[in-house]
């Protein structure tokens, strides 16, 4: 049976370059980097600060902005507790959109319980904010706002740049969560006027466990725990070298490949897209049209309950994701009270719509003939779930008409 991995938004397959790259900073040179007195440890600084360099470049920061972490969750708990430690005399309000991933939600909720005050920016059926809104959303008090580059859910992506420049204006930190984004789309942080940009490794073929946060120089922001001084005093803790040195391998492959790479996706997204819409009646595409990832296609369809697509699908070799991999761990109070994703009540899907999305997320080494397998057994498998669909059973009944 042919085995298709359509579920690259949650992790990405290793690069084979960032595996040689990494395999040495296992056994010969497995120095502290904090240890450079003598051999070891100066080989295992120069691969952290050699990484640091592709990390930075990937960006368009400056090497001294980057700060390693152990991911994207880490990096955004930084961002959000770091800055409302650091600027709280000048203010307890803080801005996020409502399809943040839960690694910044959730950070805020400690902050509420301190006397943060939040503000949920809407979103529209696309997935976008809008910068006016934001723009009057801004206080005096308003020390943060947090808006991710591209949602993984529904693949949109935010209009940062309109972000930043109301950052800019109104003088407060614009942090982004460039998670999804990083390695496929371009990311400035310049253009951004990003203040903090978070990063992670395994979502653009590098090693799962090393992460980034971009500080720009100047940004107060206040360390999450205490020990030693490693990356600038911000993250105390011996570095992963390895996983580092992955991470600055994949940045270079990114820096090189992520154009053709992009070219290539969008035709395979433009191949899945149309071909699922000819074969299946009922299916809805969610996230923009246009401002979204290479090679992301969302969608759902009435009348087939998500999870069970996901199964028959893994059934016949086809991995692909519903909602965000981080979410699939949170469990329902009681049998009524499915787990909607929180990206899909924001856009406006229905809410017993909102357990059953689909995410196909393809990446570097999928191909047309993988995408025309997936649009083979799709058809067959809906309507295996709508023969046994007692709404779909009531649908046919009353001749076409929705109760």
């Amino acid at each position: 049976m042919k085995k298709v991995f359509f579920d690259h938004i949650s992790t990405t397959p290793l690069h084979p370059d960032v595996l040689d790259a990494l395999l040495p900073f296992f056994v010969g040179q497995y120095g502290n980097p904090s240890s450079h007195i003598h051999e070891q440890g100066q080989l295992a600084l120069r691969a952290i600060e050699g990484a640091r360099e592709k990390v930075a470049g990937l960006i368009h920061a400056t090497p001294e902005e980057v700060v390693f972490t152990s991911g994207a969750t880490e990096s955004n708990n930084l961002a959000v507790k770091g800055v409302a430690g650091a600027m709280k005399k000048k203010g307890m309000h803080i801005i996020v959109s409502e399809v943040e991933h839960f690694s910044v939600l959730n950070a805020l909720i400690p902050l509420i319980n301190e006397g943060y005050e939040i503000t949920y920016l809407p979103v529209d059926r696309h997935g976008l904010i809008d910068p006016e809104e934001l723009r009057q959303s801004v206080r005096d008090d308003t020390i943060l706002i947090s808006v991710m580059h591209a949602n993984s859910e529904i693949g949109t992506i935010m209009p940062v740049l309109e972000v930043g420049a109301v950052a800019r204006e109104k003088d407060v930190y614009f942090h982004c969560d460039a998670t999804a984004s990083a390695g496929h789309i371009p990311v400035d942080v310049e253009r951004m006027g990003a203040d903090l940009l978070t990063l992670s490794a395994h979502n653009f073929y590098g090693p799962k466990g090393a992460g980034a946060l971009f500080v720009r120089k100047g940004t107060r922001i206040a360390p999450l725990q205490e020990g030693g001084f490693q990356e600038g005093g911000l993250r105390a803790g011996t570095e992963n070298v390895t996983g580092i040195v992955g991470f600055g391998k994949a940045a270079e492959i990114a820096m090189d490949e992520m154009e053709e790479d992009a070219l290539r996706l969008r035709d395979l997204e433009q191949q899945l897209r149309e071909g699922l819409k000819n074969r299946i009646s009922h299916i809805h595409f969610t996230g923009h049209e246009v401002s979204r990832l290479p090679g992301h296609v969302s969608f759902w369809i009435e009348f087939a309950e998500g999870e069970s697509l996901l199964i028959y699908l893994n059934i016949n070799g086809v991995m692909a994701a519903s909602g965000s991999a981080c979410s699939s761990n949170l469990k329902a109070q009681d049998e009524e009270d499915l787990v909607a994703s929180h990206v899909l009540k924001a856009i406006g899907v229905p809410s017993d719509i909102c357990t059953g999305s689909i995410t196909f997320s393809m990446g570097k080494w999928n191909r047309p003939d993988e995408v025309d397998y997936v649009l083979e057994i799709m058809p067959g498998i809906v309507q295996r779930l709508w023969e046994i669909s007692p709404s779909y059973s009531d649908y046919l009944k009353s001749g076409g008409v929705r109760r």
